[in-house]
């Protein structure tokens, strides 16, 4: 069988074989997080491959998403102390084990915890808090796309995060979860406490306005 298949590899022409390569590779790009030592893809991967859609579409944020984790990064840098936090974005590793890492697009550390991190890697050590907007995965491999949130939130708990924030654009909700507690669902005109003396409400965040008593 393995001769087989030899044979029917080195039958294929020099621009099939760099067709192969080339797809394996834009296959390896399209890749946003590693469960376990499988991929889980971008939505709309499979455009990519089909030519449909280019690289850019599926790894992009919306404009609302860019304003959210910038208006809320710019809120966390000005409640906390940096020299006891430090609030880390750009879509960041959150390294498990090898071949096991999640995205997070805003985490906030305890500036102590990084003095031995390599911060040329993902980030090995879990930060307090974990903020995400929305999700990029493909929800291919998981029952449903709140198999996904469920599972993730639970892996981030269990490896030491203090609290999991979810910030839905289009249902307009914040998932909260804390291990040993309920989950909560609030809505964007609720306060959110992110740690002691820093706090947000995301309709303020966005509007600039106070919400009325």
């Amino acid at each position: 069988m393995a001769e087989v298949q030899e044979k029917q590899i080195n039958k294929r022409s020099p621009e099939q074989r760099e067709a192969r390569i080339a797809r394996a590779r834009l296959l390896e790009s399209l890749v946003y997080e590693m469960w376990a030592g499988k991929p889980v893809y971008y939505a709309g991967y499979k455009d990519v491959l089909n030519g449909t859609k280019a690289v850019e579409e599926v790894m992009s944020s919306s404009l609302l998403q860019g304003i959210l984790v910038a208006k809320l990064v710019a809120r966390l840098m000005n409640a906390l102390n940096e020299d006891e936090f430090t609030v880390v974005t750009n879509e960041l590793g959150i390294q498990f084990k090898k071949n096991d890492w999640r995205a997070c697009d805003v985490a906030i550390f305890s500036t102590a915890q990084l003095a031995d991190q390599d911060l040329t890697k993902y980030a090995w050590i879990p930060p307090k808090i974990a903020i995400a907007v929305d999700t990029k995965a493909d929800f291919t491999r998981f029952h449903s796309d709140f198999n996904y949130y469920q599972e993730k939130t639970t892996q981030l708990l269990n490896f030491g995060t203090e609290k999991v924030i979810w910030i839905f654009t289009e249902s307009k909700k914040i998932w909260i979860a804390e291990p040993g507690k309920d989950w909560i669902l609030k809505n964007w005109d609720q306060p959110i406490d992110v740690l002691p003396g820093c706090s947000f409400v995301l309709d303020v965040l966005l509007t600039g306005k106070k919400p009325t008593p």
